[in-house]
């Protein structure tokens, strides 16, 4: 081949048949390197939002065990067993409202209580459960 069909120019209208490290990337290749690095970008983009989505869930959680686990201290600690049925409220904790629900049933054994403890947020749904068994009424 000559040397002269190896040039390239604008005016000519063809690109060279071998490529150097002087050419560098075409326009096209930018444009596929920047799509991937895009939806790289978006993929870190969603993975973040979830952690901290998950994050926030976890810390609420968290904070429904406590004060579940605060509300069957008292259960417990109480020298006067709790009457069988529901008893509700509302404790503020972790600068935050929390509804709690206490169920009081007899279990198989009848000098035994069952005591489940469901408490819920600001959000609805429960939020931490808890069952503990407790000596009743005898």
């Amino acid at each position: 081949m000559s040397s002269a069909r190896m040039r390239s120019s604008a005016e000519q209208g063809f690109t060279p048949l071998r490529r150097s490290a002087e050419n560098g990337f075409t326009l096209i290749e930018m444009l596929v390197a920047l799509a991937i690095f895009s939806l790289a970008a978006l993929a870190l983009l969603r993975l973040e939002g979830a952690t901290v989505s998950n994050t926030a869930r976890l810390q609420d959680q968290a904070i429904a065990e406590i004060v579940a686990r605060n509300i069957a201290v008292e259960t417990a600690t109480d020298p006067a067993a709790p009457a069988l049925g529901e008893v509700s409220g509302e404790v503020v904790n972790g600068g935050r409202s929390w509804r709690w629900r206490r169920t009081v049933a007899l279990s198989p054994e009848s000098r035994i209580q069952l005591v489940t403890i469901a408490v819920e947020g600001q959000s609805g749904p429960s939020a931490a459960t808890l069952t503990m068994f407790r000596k009743g009424e005898q």
